[in-house]
């Protein structure tokens, strides 16, 4: 009976010790020591994952293994990870740091990563160690689990990025800085002919399905757009448009800081496939004198041995005018797709007053289209400007126009004949320019601000923002 008693009373003592050191770390480091000793007395193998090539090419593989890793629960059973918001305020993410290690387990066998910074360069390397024994049996089925969920992950939490290049890169994020790309364009908010925008949506479909055909006939699987017309007219919303439209990333090349050909031709190695490919206001950077790219840099990267380094690509150039750009640079193979994009007419005028204000038909419709075959005219985002700043009022919109049309539209009307290109296509607005407008609607005060309008509407060498460019009217 006292040995029950005691044998009890030492349970009893026995719970409450466990009890405390539940508490505490004592356990779980305990059984780091364990499985440490463990580890010692079996032979590893390890294999790096580095983040770039030896041309600082990313390295797909290393952002398929970094989404995997940062997916697993045992990210949060970590001793330290970073936090960052998602692309929604309340999101957190768990994303893996500079020496840290995490631990996983396939088929019944221990492996370990290690994120690890190279002291020369500073690029990323992901280690993977498992045991010798495990590597026949595991390695080949582990990495094709990891691609298979990093692949389900990226559709199911597909992110577009807008990439910028850079002029002085670090080695840890090559060229290339990226930012979410949240642009709400899309083809249903376009203000453009129904027709033409179901023959350029069929075109990009077809494209998307055409990988054997390409192949078949021996051409690289890329496809070039030509969007061309004054600024103001949408042609980068309607790059927003494309880019949600294919659910491709954005990668803007700002040719004037590329120093060379050479230059030029790592920006395209360091881009990845199923992908957009955008240089802006090329007309202008070819008239420069002095420019770090060549004319033929720049014709090897349209279509040069160079871009046959990835496939499913989209490449996007746009001008203000073509006339005036050397034919070689224009001509079929480099350049599939031209798309014009002129100031409005009425019956873009009538789909923006639609969008904007609510209204298909006005009395004022009358007097707006006798203006417009007068030969005056504005751009799509200055119409836009008009009927935001005065959405509260369609009818007070509307003499807004009139009344801006009236006043600029002998040189929109200069303007709009510069051109010597057929309309191929009615235009779309640029939309939202966040401007605010006086709620004096004098006839001077409106000859003021568009004054203002004519003089923004003519700064071809501004180079169109693409992150910045607004909605259309939804």
């Amino acid at each position: 009976m006292l040995n029950m008693i005691l044998l009890l009373f030492l349970l009893v003592v026995f719970l409450f010790i466990l009890r405390f050191l539940s508490k505490t770390s004592f356990i779980h480091i305990l059984l780091n020591q364990f499985q440490c000793l463990e580890d010692r007395l079996h032979v590893h193998q390890s294999y790096r994952v580095p983040q770039f090539d030896h041309v600082h090419r990313e390295n797909e593989l290393y952002r398929k293994v970094s989404t995997y890793l940062n997916s697993l629960p045992s990210l949060e059973d970590s001793d330290f990870t970073n936090l960052f918001t998602g692309s929604k305020s309340n999101d957190i993410l768990l994303r893996l740091d500079i020496d840290q290690t995490i631990r996983d387990v396939f088929l019944g066998a221990r492996v370990t990563w290690t994120i690890e910074k190279l002291e020369k360069n500073g690029t990323r390397v992901l280690v993977l160690r498992l045991r010798k024994n495990d590597k026949r049996r595991i390695l080949r089925p582990y990495l094709q689990h990891i691609l298979s969920v990093a692949g389900d992950i990226t559709q199911r939490k597909k992110e577009l990025k807008l990439c910028m290049n850079v002029d002085s890169p670090s080695a840890e994020n090559g060229r290339w800085r990226s930012v979410p790309f949240n642009h709400p364009a899309s083809f249903d908010t376009l203000v453009m002919d129904i027709d033409l925008k179901n023959r350029l949506k069929t075109d990009l479909e077809t494209f998307l399905k055409s990988k054997q055909f390409y192949h078949r006939l021996g051409r690289v699987w890329k496809r070039s757009y030509l969007l061309y017309g004054p600024s103001g007219t949408g042609k980068s919303s309607f790059v927003a448009a494309m880019a949600r439209f294919l659910n491709f990333d954005v990668y803007d090349i700002d040719l004037s800081k590329v120093n060379d050909d050479s230059d030029l031709k790592m920006l395209l190695l360091q881009t990845t496939n199923k992908s957009m490919i955008v240089v802006e206001d090329l007309d202008r950077f070819l008239m420069e004198k002095k420019r770090g790219v060549s004319l033929s840099g720049i014709l090897n990267f349209m279509d040069g041995i160079i871009s046959c380094c990835g496939e499913e690509r989209v490449m996007v150039f746009t001008m203000n005018k073509k006339d005036e750009v050397d034919e070689a640079v224009l001509r079929p193979g480099r350049i599939d797709v031209h798309v014009h994009f002129p100031l409005c007419d009425f019956s873009s005028f009538k789909n923006l007053a639609n969008n904007y204000l609510g209204v298909k038909e006005h009395k004022l419709f009358p007097q707006v289209e006798e203006i417009f075959q007068g030969g005056a005219s504005l751009t799509p985002a200055e119409i836009g400007e008009i009927m935001i700043s005065n959405r509260s009022s369609p009818t007070r919109a509307l003499k807004s126009v009139i009344t801006a049309m009236q006043t600029t539209g002998g040189t929109k009307s200069r303007r709009s004949t510069s051109d010597d290109e057929p309309v191929r296509n009615p235009e779309e607005t640029s939309g939202d320019q966040g401007g605010s407008l006086s709620r004096d609607h004098s006839v001077r005060d409106f000859r003021k601000l568009y004054g203002l309008l004519k003089m923004g509407s003519r700064r071809k060498d501004e180079p169109l923002d693409l992150g910045t460019v607004e909605k259309d009217g939804a």
